[in-house]
């Protein structure tokens, strides 16, 4: 197994923008993921900021694996869906000045059948998205958890070829009760990013529970395996959404990636 391209959501470190870059190239991260709805919003980033932040990145040996823009809502849900549509087309263009490939956002909820106004409406935003991504050279991708990977790829396929890629969370999968296997198969050939993240299930709250990195049911050596067999070679990004100790469990979750390659 080839060594694995670590990288360390920022918003994960719960530190100053500044010092969670310090800190991820310290932790060994090879990249990070930058919250577009945190401490740099993409209106504001004028070509001296993305000149002086690229120098900041390249001076500690990181690249940006996605920028991540998670909004309230959907692009099913029609309440300020413009505005949604028009911040998302910034982040997008943002991400391609930080030489990113990808947006993660959730895209809203897949309709159980491929019909009705709220099926209708995501693809329509989702084509237009994907037209303006291909366009500037950086796509959405559709973070994974609100349905399974045979729901996604249900939607990814009624749409124009190229128009959503994936972001793959195994964490998020658990925890809604879907499984990460089935959606790194199902899904593999679209994913673009991956959140190293992980979860059990709580069969009495009937929903799972994020848990550290290694510790939880989501097979990570075989997900590897899996995405590989579809050719993936991208980032493996971590993300810690609730612990009291983010950088020293981001630590251990970077040496837990590093050690799958000795397995």
């Amino acid at each position: 197994m080839p060594g694995l391209k670590v990288g360390i959501q920022l918003a994960s470190l719960r530190l100053p923008f500044q010092q969670a870059l310090h800190t991820a190239a310290r932790l060994g991260a090879g990249a990070v993921e930058i919250d577009a709805r945190g401490s740099i919003a993409p209106s504001e980033l004028s070509r001296t900021a993305v000149r002086q932040l690229r120098k900041m990145l390249n001076d500690l040996n990181l690249r940006v694996s996605a920028v991540g823009f998670r909004t309230r809502r959907g692009y099913d849900t029609l309440e300020a869906l413009d505005a949604r549509v028009e911040a998302t087309r910034q982040a997008m263009q943002m991400a391609y000045s930080l030489g990113a490939p990808v947006v993660v956002n959730h895209v809203g909820r897949v309709p159980p059948k491929p019909e009705g106004d709220a099926w209708n409406l995501l693809l329509q935003v989702l084509t237009d998205l994907g037209r303006f991504g291909q366009k500037v050279g950086a796509s959405l991708a559709a973070e994974t958890g609100t349905e399974s990977g045979a729901d996604l790829l249900r939607l990814i396929d009624a749409l124009p070829p190229g128009s959503l890629t994936v972001n793959l969370d195994p964490g998020n999968l658990i925890v809604s009760g879907f499984s990460p296997q089935e959606a790194a198969q199902v899904l593999g050939p679209h994913v673009t990013h991956v959140h190293a993240k992980d979860g059990v299930p709580d069969v009495a709250q009937g929903r799972g529970v994020e848990v550290p990195l290694g510790r939880g049911t989501a097979d990570f050596p075989q997900l590897v395996a899996t995405l590989e067999q579809h050719g993936y070679a991208g980032w493996w990004t971590i993300e810690r959404e609730a612990c009291d100790d983010p950088v020293g469990e981001i630590a251990q979750a970077v040496v837990y990636l590093r050690n799958l390659c000795e397995l």
